[in-house]
């Protein structure tokens, strides 16, 4: 396997950690980013000499100019970025500040295009690349409670695939990563949950909630062989633009997409109702 230059956001725990693992066992360098200097030192010492950290807040634009913009000077051109960096938010939408919404975006979607735009025109120059973002099962299916988090992930969605479409000419593939429910901390110490106020949504969302709770820590998912995943496809000349992780991802995503097309079928008369007439149709 030709040795190849990453670099990953948000490697200090989960499939994060785990891609960049992947990564480094396979004998390929990565850079990581992470949020302070202990987690810095923690990620370098996983195999020095092949792992680099960097200490970045992915909200912050310019610093992710900057720090791919370095990357590329001291490590070398960039051959695989992962912006994995992001977090959930649990809440119903009427229940959930919009505060909270914004900082969702801020991070899950605008921390993930700056990611992809700063490491964009090196890989346009070079003709080569390979740019990856974790979305999530919930960015091609939905489940009540998680409004804000399945919003920003359909965000991501919906930008992968059109990137995919303008940079495919220079040679530069991109990939969705969608995972399903896998063992980290995400659904536990890492998931921001929005404080419950309204007692109408209780029948709904209080089994929902306590459901997830107890479902920490007995995810179906193994973060590792996530992690296996990621690096076999980046190794590929025509790697997927989709890449779901999960017997319950594919579960779920097949369900959802299976009532949507449903429900097209069932109003296409009143859609096509909407067009202006024309010879043919009458």
């Amino acid at each position: 396997m030709e040795k190849q230059k990453w670099l990953i956001t948000g490697v200090s725990s989960g499939l994060g950690r785990a891609f960049a693992q992947a990564a480094l066992s396979a004998g390929h360098t990565v850079v990581g980013t992470v949020r302070s200097q202990d987690d810095l030192r923690d990620f370098e010492a996983l195999a020095p000499g092949s792992a680099y950290g960097r200490v970045l807040d992915v909200t912050d634009d310019d610093a992710v100019r900057r720090v791919v913009a370095e990357v590329e000077e001291s490590v070398g051109g960039l051959d695989v970025v992962v912006a994995n960096a992001g977090y959930g938010l649990e809440g119903t939408l009427e229940e959930t500040p919009l505060g909270e919404v914004r900082r969702q975006f801020e991070v899950n979607v605008f921390g993930v295009v700056a990611t992809l735009q700063a490491a964009l025109p090196f890989m346009r120059r070079r003709r080569r690349g390979h740019l990856m973002a974790v979305t999530s099962m919930g960015g091609l299916m939905a489940v009540p409670g998680m409004s804000a988090y399945c919003g920003s992930k359909f965000a991501v969605e919906g930008i992968l695939e059109a990137l995919g479409k303008e940079v495919a000419q220079f040679g530069i593939h991109v990939t969705a990563i969608e995972p399903g429910s896998f063992r980290t901390d995400w659904a536990g110490r890492s998931m921001t949950r929005a404080e419950r106020s309204i007692d109408d949504y209780d029948e709904l969302f209080a089994p929902i909630r306590e459901a997830r709770m107890k479902a920490d820590g007995n995810q179906l998912g193994n973060p590792a062989k996530a992690g296996e995943a990621v690096v076999r496809i980046a190794a590929l000349e025509q790697p997927p633009s989709h890449l779901v992780l999960g017997s319950d991802a594919l579960r779920l995503i097949a369900a959802a997409r299976t009532a949507v097309d449903d429900e097209i079928r069932a109003w296409e008369t009143l859609s096509r109702t909407t067009d202006f007439a024309t010879g043919a149709q009458l």
